[in-house]
């Protein structure tokens, strides 16, 4: 499934806009499909509102009913194809619903995907109306079940003296808003009949010869008697290798190669462009961005271009494409002008993928990101079959989407799972191992926040990351013991396992323009005390085997309303409207600083 790019043979139209709207607040959830709501327009079936598309639709009224609702929501709106179109093959697609989506093009049902943050289409051709108008109609379920990624459970409150009759409430295993809706790009786009439907690229280095390896798999379907051309393009347009069959390698004589974001170095996130053209009854192209780099790990070390790269960043929840704003281009734009200014090199995409724009950015401007799946709060009840075929399913379609991107460098398969019991071995035993069979040339990890004496699954991971917030969740008040129980628990780590390790969560939870002297938990001096506590704790270890730290929150975010939460998650180092708190300097001086000093001496922050 090719991100919809624009070329001479391909058009792409713009589904975004205001949508009618409305919830099925049905006892059951089911009167839209009794009474065949997709069938005619929305609006003939009873009430409708506009609603914003791309958007969650549970961020943007001031309906708490709607803000709260759990459930089928009901889309539609009209568009035209043109009669050009009758001739090419003509795609719908969706860059992600939450969680459960059914699609229907003029009442008939044309696709139908399980699980949020990730891209589905089809084919609608045969469904279309070329000379008149078409409607299309979408129902979102956010219902989150044992099952789903993220998991969770519905309670049904059965005491009539305290609950009317038929009341539930959804129970989240996550600690963030259960977002719902459309929540990134509608389109339609055409490609010919016999079209390109799939490019794999993996890059190797001959570094001795300062030779790029450009080894490429392309997939047609259709007409299989036409011609392939496949090009890397410079940035310059110039033409640097060429080759004409579906599979093979080509070769980029003294490479550009893809970098980190660094200070030192002049445009370091270098891409070329893989042109491949497919001639013969029809001509299709597609233009793919490509960046030449290779990622290893060693015991003690990660990897990037056979140099060392430490990560020095920042988890970033609640992205710039799924809050009531939507897909928003100028939130994505502020945010990458925040992560430079702060010195940031690397992100999680906590805890789902995010929208492809944003990785878009990433590839462009040189920050690594480690690609985490949906698979946040797995316990013990999650570890059924039923729930690893879809973690797998959800595993296969981040790779197939992500798997060209340069800046992506190491797929994380879940965050804080219960993998200190028994059955999460054989379950994460064959997520991990599917996922580096799917990949073999990038690492695979989850986030840990169980001890190293009791977790049972690290053993199938390439490097140890590990939530820890020492002096917040544990001796609150106390930042004093965080050094020595950091490299306590990193030496421990350590002798067991012998890998490079990644701290992807520490922090404390901050509320701006909240003082106190000395500090007390929740002001603003306290996390600069907690989190320099814990950067002196990591400089011990630079150079020797911790490969990076993740702060948790780049910004505050939204979760769930519970008496441990104020309006929200408060760890960021911005608040959510991106202004920084007093640890955004602290931040900023230690890793600003970090593009140029050196650890021990044998550790430089290494893209020179």
């Amino acid at each position: 499934m090719l991100y919809p790019r624009g070329s001479e043979s391909r058009q792409i139209q713009s589904l975004d806009g205001m949508w009618n709207f409305r919830i099925d607040a049905s006892p059951n959830r089911n009167l839209g499909f009794e009474q065949k709501w997709y069938s005619g327009r929305l609006s003939t079936t009873g009430p409708v509102i506009p609603m914003a598309v791309p958007s969650s639709y549970n961020d943007v009224t001031e309906d708490k009913n709607i803000r709260d609702f759990v459930g089928w929501a009901w889309y539609d709106r009209e568009f035209f194809v043109s009669n050009v179109s009758q001739n090419r093959r003509i795609v719908l697609r969706f860059g992600s619903a939450h969680y459960y989506a059914i699609v229907y093009v003029n009442g008939i049902e044309a696709v139908r995907h399980d699980g949020g943050h990730l891209p589905f289409e089809a084919d609608v051709n045969a469904l279309l109306i070329v000379n008149g108008p078409n409607y299309v109609t979408v129902a979102v379920n956010n219902t989150l079940s044992p099952t789903t990624l993220p998991p969770g459970t519905i309670s049904y409150k059965t005491d009539t003296s305290k609950y009317p009759e038929g009341y539930f409430v959804q129970n989240l295993q996550m600690d963030f808003f259960n977002y719902a809706g459309i929540h990134r790009h509608v389109r339609l786009y055409t490609t010919p009949k016999t079209y390109i439907d799939d490019i794999t690229v993996t890059t190797t280095v001959d570094f001795a010869s300062n030779i790029g390896h450009v080894n490429y798999a392309i997939e047609v379907v259709g007409d299989q008697s036409g011609t392939l051309k496949i090009e890397v393009i410079d940035k310059s347009g110039a033409t640097v290798a060429t080759g004409t069959t579906s599979k093979g390698s080509l070769q980029v004589n003294n490479p550009q190669l893809w970098w980190p974001y660094t200070m030192n170095v002049n445009n370091p996130a270098y891409l070329y462009t893989l042109k491949v053209s497919l001639t013969g009854t029809d001509l299709d192209v597609y233009r793919l961005p490509i960046g030449i780099r290779v990622v290893n790990v060693t015991s003690d070390q990660f990897l990037i271009n056979n140099k060392p790269f430490y990560c020095h960043g920042v988890d970033k929840h609640e992205d710039s494409d799924i809050r009531g704003k939507g897909l928003d281009y100028a939130l994505i734009a502020k945010d990458f002008n925040m992560l430079k200014w702060l010195g940031v090199n690397c992100f999680r995409t906590s805890h789902y993928p995010y929208a492809e724009e944003i990785l878009d950015q990433a590839d462009q401007q040189g920050v690594v990101i480690i690609d985490e799946s949906p698979g946040v709060g797995i316990r013990s009840r999650n570890f059924g079959n039923e729930s690893l075929n879809h973690h797998l399913e959800v595993m296969s379609e981040m790779y197939r989407r992500d798997k060209n991107r340069p800046a992506v460098c190491m797929w994380s398969v879940a965050n804080e799972p219960e993998s200190d019991t028994a059955n999460a071995v054989p379950y994460f035993k064959s997520v991990i191992g599917y996922t580096k069979q799917l990949d073999p040339t990038r690492p695979v990890s989850f986030t840990c926040n169980k001890d190293y004496s009791n977790d049972k699954c690290v053993q199938f991971v390439d490097v140890i990351m590990i939530n820890r917030y020492y002096g917040w969740y544990s001796d609150t008040g106390h930042p004093e013991v965080i050094q020595r129980q950091v490299n306590t628990n990193f030496m421990e780590w350590r002798k067991i396992y012998n890998k490079p390790l990644l701290v992807s969560e520490f922090g404390a939870g901050t509320v701006a323009g909240l003082h106190r002297q000395p500090s007390m938990a929740f002001t603003e001096e306290y996390q600069i005390e907690v989190l320099s506590q814990f950067h002196q704790a990591f400089d011990q270890h630079i150079g020797k085997f911790l490969v990076g730290e993740l702060i948790w929150n780049f910004a505050d975010f939204m979760t769930a309303q519970n008496p441990k939460r104020v309006v929200g998650n408060k760890k960021g180092i911005l608040t959510r409207q991106r202004q920084p708190k007093a640890a955004a300097q602290l931040v900023r001086n230690r890793y600003n600083s970090m593009f140029n000093s050196s650890f021990n001496g044998d550790y430089r922050l290494c893209y020179l």
